[in-house]
């Protein structure tokens, strides 16, 4: 059951919830808004209390003992001490005697104290306007089933996941810094040398004409169309970024029509509100506004009829390098300390300058939007208080464009922010993560909670994007990355190149690829139907064993769909790990291309896992479809060739369809 409240004066119904849900008469069962402005809410957690949700964040599965701020940031090199990232998912699950969601619908700022201050006691506060608050309760008696189930509602109120093409489960290189065609085809020609499969290379932002959103850099690469068409012979798709500043420049034909449009964000006077980004000066669309949005989602038409079927959207929170004001404000500062001692004191107030003219707050606040009101009329808001929409509608004006320029047909889209609504026009990866072992284990607990959030098509850098990444955690994290959706290799041009070919010997890194291959009728059947039941594709041990003790504290297993559950390495120089199985289970050991099983009882055991090696587990009584036939990019997957593994006596509910048009439904779903 789903009881909706609002409190405070909130300015818009943000694009997240889908369903029409009438305000409710009754009281909130479980907690209490102390205040309706600025709003507070208040619940006493008993001891034993998990807390599960706020998607891409920090720390655990279980949220408690932190503080969290819903607040897109640009936030390079994250690690457990910062309290965002690039995401704001404001839905969260109180397990213990009582089991309740739920969703604070707010497009500002809010925090989130589980147990920071006081143990005992989450709050969540915010201050800016008004704020709708989805109560979700659950009438199944299991706990198991009451968690699923109150998820499975949220899913359903906030509307289906987006699915990608096939092509976009398969592996995909990126590096800043592939910046002229040769670079582009050398990687292409020593992934296929060393058979080593690929489907995609992602372009960065070097691939541009002066940084400039929607241009080729034709000195760079001549013959772009040519190059597309030449490497989807090879099953090759090139992914291009497009970011959220657009270059302020004359002559440049997408700031012109803006400009004449009339698209751009403003600032009190009305003029446009500028910032530098990877361009230097910038203005930014204002995708409130429906004509802005079909006039930047249309804007993909310069890349898509040359061919291209994918784009992952960046710098979107948005990211600000500096505007005149925070630079004269820095300057300034500097010019303080002109001539004296820098003390103990003064050198700590000294040295933050130069980064302080980054993503201030005062810039966000000094531009607005022109949005609908409650009431329909239109009215300028300040950027502050939208601020954690801005991302997630950008993507929708890219999918809304994509839809328009290739109807009938998917296209590959995912974000780097986003918030509770952005699900159902792309997908995100996790921001730029950095090559630390701690990265895979940050990742692997983000999984669960983003996909209570409704984002299914996720995944991290592997292998990180910041700082030089070593063989062993490459390999490890890939080892990983087989089961993640999105499955990217993603650095900065200032670290050593971590290609599946850069190490020297291959044939390690073919076996953990070509296993991704074999798996993805699996996993793209398991991603399909999460989306389509509005369901987990990826579930913590606690989500399906809440009644066993030892289950419910573990985060560094994962259940993947209703078959497998998966247990990767993530400590540096460890020669294999303990696994806990709550039940009896197959272990699959994958090495050489090969895969083998044997029995193996529930309870804690050791499993050896050298690096060459994968393995994981699939419950008895269970089997997955697997391809037998080694294959170099996903329009090789020979449905005819699958095999099973598991129980072979056990049918699995296999879907598959074409992989690139809409025509997606569960009568694609057959029994296998």
């Amino acid at each position: 059951m789903i009881n909706k409240f609002r409190f405070g004066n909130p300015i818009i119904q943000t694009d997240a919830v889908v369903n029409d849900v009438s305000l409710s008469k009754n009281s909130l069962g479980l907690g209490s808004v102390k205040s309706d402005w600025p709003f507070l809410f208040e619940y006493k957690m008993s001891k034993d209390d998990m807390i599960f949700g706020l998607g891409e964040n920090v720390r655990g599965i279980n949220k408690r003992g932190f503080h969290y701020t819903s607040w897109c940031s640009d936030k390079p090199n994250g690690n457990e001490s910062d309290s965002s990232l690039y995401g704001a998912h404001n839905f969260i699950v109180i397990f213990g005697e009582k089991i309740t969601g739920l969703y604070f619908d707010t497009p500002s700022k809010i925090d989130f104290d589980i147990g920071w201050s006081n143990y005992d006691t989450l709050t969540v506060k915010c201050d800016v306007d008004g704020i709708f608050l989805y109560e979700i309760t659950s009438s199944e008696n299991e706990k198991s089933l009451a968690l699923k189930d109150i998820v499975h509602q949220f899913r359903q109120m906030i509307g289906q996941s987006y699915i990608p093409p096939f092509w976009a489960f398969g592996y995909q290189q990126s590096r800043w810094g592939y910046k002229t065609e040769s670079d582009v085809r050398e990687v292409v020609k020593k992934y296929r040398e060393n058979n080593l499969p690929l489907d995609s290379v992602c372009l960065d932002i070097d691939y541009m004409e002066e940084f400039m959103d929607f241009t080729v850099d034709k000195a760079k690469f001549p013959a772009f169309k040519a190059l597309n068409e030449e490497l989807s012979g090879q099953g090759i798709h090139l992914v291009p970024i497009i970011d959220a500043g657009i270059k302020q420049k004359e002559g440049y034909e997408v700031y012109e029509e803006g400009e004449k449009g009339d698209y751009f964000c403003k600032k009190a006077d009305g003029s446009n509100f500028v910032a530098a980004v990877w361009p230097g000066k910038c203005v930014f669309t204002d995708f409130f506004r429906d004509d802005a949005r079909k006039w930047f989602g249309s804007k993909y038409k310069a890349l898509t009829d040359a061919g291209v079927e994918g784009f992952w959207n960046d710098m979107n929170e948005p990211a600000l390098f500096y505007t005149e004001d925070g630079l004269k404000q820095a300057f300034d500062k500097f010019e303080s300390f002109k001539g004296k001692e820098l003390d103990i004191n003064t050198f700590f107030e000294f040295t933050p300058v130069s980064g302080s003219t980054c993503n201030r707050i005062e810039d966000y606040k000094s531009f607005c939007h022109q949005v609908k009101d409650l009431n329909g009329n239109t009215v300028s808001v300040s950027h502050d208080r939208l601020h954690n929409m801005y991302g997630a509608m950008m993507t929708k004006a890219a999918r809304e464009g994509l839809d328009e320029i290739k109807k009938g047909k998917r296209t590959l889209l995912y974000s780097r922010a986003s918030c509770i609504g952005s699900h159902r026009y792309g997908g995100i990866w996790m921001g730029d993560n950095i090559a630390w072992w701690n990265n895979i284990e940050m990742e692997l607990k983000m999984l669960p909670s983003l996909n209570m959030c409704g984002f299914l098509y996720t995944g991290a850098d592997i292998g990180g994007f910041g700082d030089s990444s070593s063989r062993d955690l490459v390999l490890r994290w890939l080892a990983f990355g087989v089961f993640t959706p999105l499955m990217r290799n993603h650095a900065a041009w200032n670290t050593r190149n971590q290609e599946c070919y850069a190490f020297g010997e291959t044939e390690d890194f073919k076996s953990v690829l070509s296993l991704r291959y074999a798996l993805l009728p699996y996993i793209y059947s398991e991603f399909v139907k999460a989306s389509l039941k509005n369901e987990m594709m990826f579930r913590p041990l606690s989500f399906d064993y809440p009644e066993d003790k030892i289950a419910r504290d573990i985060e560094d297993e994962l259940l993947l769909g209703n078959e497998v559950l998966i247990a990767p390495v993530c400590k540096q120089n460890a020669k294999g790990r303990f696994v806990y199985l709550p039940e009896d289970m197959i272990q699959v050991t994958w090495k050489d291309c090969n895969a083998t099983q044997s029995s193996i009882e529930k309870g804690g055991h050791y499993i050896d896992i050298p690096e060459d090696t994968v393995v994981f587990f699939i419950k008895k009584g269970k089997s997955i479809p697997f391809c037998k036939k080694i294959a170099q990019s996903s329009k090789d997957i020979d449905y005819s060739s699958l095999t099973k593994l598991g129980d072979s006596d056990a049918t699995y509910e296999l879907y598959s369809d074409d992989g690139f048009t809409t025509d997606i439904s569960l009568k694609n779903i057959r029994k296998y």
